[in-house]
């Protein structure tokens, strides 16, 4: 028998399907790990791939060591209600992938007393380069906290939180980062097709040049800030393009964007609260 926990899906969307696909790329058992969703047929290929699929939600949660709840915010509540007296009986670790519902909200529909961990992945977890923000309530034991980090590990980096709070944070760092990159992107692209490029080119150029200062960075034993000053030539070609990003306050732009991002997260967290 395996000694991995079994592993339940609640919502079997593209952040779930992320996590199936790494956990079975990275040799899981697909036979422990179960994702139910409305519709037959949308589960059809990871049945195919060995993994228990179905529409109740109950079977699933009743074989759960982790229970994963990857349903949208606003369908949350009803999801869980239904699954409060199997949660009660079984007691498995409970994971949220809902952005903006405390774990005190996920308890008291769950029937309290629960093992509660919130997640706040990236899309680039379908890739498995993601990042993911942690946090636990008092009732997780710390196997179940390595569980978790094993778990999300298969689709990037995940990372703990000490206050329920900084999830808000970490959604405007990396929750919804990845799209503060493709909008820069988008600039880019289109600046270049303006010098003259055409738009495949700057486009190809952007995307390499992204994914090579990332590589550079996570690589680094230098800061950002060091290996941008390395690069940074006095009157040099860099110099310029940077001293123009600084005159317009790209510093004060990118504080101010990622602190609208967590007080909408923290609107939203109050709206959806019970």
């Amino acid at each position: 028998m395996s000694t991995q926990p079994t592993v339940a899906f609640i919502g079997a969307g593209n952040m779930a399907r992320a996590i199936i696909g790494g956990l079975l790329d990275n040799g899981y058992p697909a036979t422990q790990i179960w994702a139910t969703g409305t519709r037959p047929e949308k589960l059809a290929d990871l049945a195919a791939k060995g993994l228990h699929t179905g529409t109740d939600n109950n079977a699933a949660a009743a074989a759960a060591d982790i229970l994963i709840l990857a349903v949208k915010p606003q369908i949350m509540k009803q999801v869980c209600e239904p699954l409060r007296a199997t949660v009660e009986a079984k007691r498995p670790l409970i994971l949220s992938l809902a952005a903006g519902i405390a774990c005190d909200s996920l308890d008291l529909w769950l029937g309290n007393g629960n093992a509660v961990v919130r997640c706040m992945p990236n899309t680039p977890s379908q890739v498995q380069t993601g990042a993911s923000g942690l946090f636990a309530n008092a009732r997780v034991s710390e196997l179940q906290k390595q569980q978790t980090r094993q778990l999300m590990s298969h689709v990037g980096l995940a990372l703990w939180v000490e206050r329920e709070e900084l999830i808000h944070a970490v959604t405007a760092v990396s929750g919804s980062g990845p799209a503060y990159y493709f909008l820069f992107m988008e600039a880019m692209i289109s600046a270049g097709e303006k010098l003259g490029l055409d738009r495949d080119t700057a486009a190809a150029l952007t995307l390499q040049t992204a994914l090579g200062a990332a590589r550079m960075a996570s690589a680094s034993d230098l800061t950002p800030a060091q290996l941008r000053q390395a690069v940074t030539s006095p009157k040099g070609t860099t110099e310029q393009a940077i001293l123009a990003f600084q005159h317009a306050g790209l510093d004060t732009l990118v504080d101010d964007a990622m602190q609208a991002c967590a007080s909408r997260s923290r609107e939203l967290a109050e709206l959806l609260r019970d």
